[in-house]
């Protein structure tokens, strides 16, 4: 089974991150991530990876006729590596020998341990998943359960307050702004992210909380993009907030819900808040709407932003 978060490598020294829960058309959903070059990986943008695969390899491009979105995908017989989240983790805890970004990982995840958090039902992706990290790179951690991530959340809110963890500096929150390119101003960005506790610095290094259901699996509901929308709407239901996709119920009398594919946008809103989202208009085969945030990657033109919020 493919999760999101999990990468998959190929023969040609290409490495995919999955971007969705199990095959279509026998393949695995993901984007490129990294090109072997010579012997070092090399990290890619979304735009010099359609453009690389166009010129080298287009048979991993893709359009995903569920989703009607294109994307990238591998036929399961042409991965070589299946990279998994929490076998990886568990292989740098044993390792007898860290460098310095992989003992951080360790300090947080001894530190997670000691206050409860059963580390089986963790992982880690991003560069450290496929022993690529740098010195300066993050730490992306993944849980495996809603209560476990809800748990971890907790835990790093006790621990900033304990000082053994520490909030972003205004250079972490730009370096993350930067990143994220997103349409919302830095203020707007930061002020989202600040109440989500799903970042926070060990050791002078930023880490992640990311959340993946293995259970929740949409299965074939195919939409058709119907346009570009910008709405104002309640927040209805936030279970799912920090899924991924997130998801966010509104009160609308035609559209559903809010679907946001980046995780920018993941746990944006809460239950009772009046949001503005610009994003894609979909309709499903059975004549669900919803807006979708992430049709692309980065995501230009689309956003969600709370403009009534509840205290908290």
């Amino acid at each position: 089974m493919f999760n999101a978060k999990d990468f998959i490598e190929t023969a040609e020294g290409l490495i995919f991150a999955i971007v969705e829960q199990g095959t279509e058309q026998g393949k695995a959903l993901g984007f490129l991530r990294y090109v072997k070059e010579n012997s070092d990986w090399k990290k890619v943008t979304t735009d010099h990876a359609n453009a690389f695969l166009a010129q080298h390899h287009p048979d991993y491009l893709h359009y995903s006729p569920v989703l009607d979105a294109r994307l990238h995908a591998v036929a399961v017989d042409r991965i070589v590596r299946h990279h998994r989240p929490k076998q990886r983790l568990q292989q740098i805890m044993q390792k007898k020998q860290q460098d310095v970004v992989e003992q951080d990982l360790l300090d947080l995840c001894l530190l997670f341990q000691q206050h409860g958090l059963d580390l089986t039902q963790t992982g880690i992706t991003g560069s450290l998943l496929v022993g690529v990290q740098k010195h300066n790179s993050d730490i992306d951690l993944v849980c495996y359960g809603r209560s476990v991530f809800h748990q971890l959340r907790a835990i790093t809110r006790e621990l900033i307050k304990q000082g053994q963890l520490q909030e972003l500096n205004d250079e972490d929150w730009q370096q993350s702004y930067l990143r994220r390119s997103c349409d919302l101003s830095f203020t707007e960005y930061v002020w989202h992210e600040r109440r989500k506790t799903n970042k926070a610095v060990i050791n002078g290094r930023k880490f992640d909380l990311n959340f993946i259901d293995e259970l929740k699996y949409s299965g074939v509901t195919r939409y058709q993009k119907c346009g570009a929308v910008t709405l104002q709407c309640k927040i209805i239901d936030d279970t799912y907030a920090f899924d991924y996709p997130a998801e966010f119920k509104i009160d609308d009398e035609h559209i559903s819900s809010i679907v946001s594919f980046t995780s920018t946008y993941t746990g944006q809103a809460i239950n009772d808040e009046i949001v503005e989202v610009s994003g894609i208009l979909e309709q499903s085969e059975q004549g669900v709407k919803r807006i979708v945030v992430g049709s692309t990657r980065e995501a230009h033109g689309e956003y969600i932003k709370v403009i009534h919020a509840q205290a908290r």
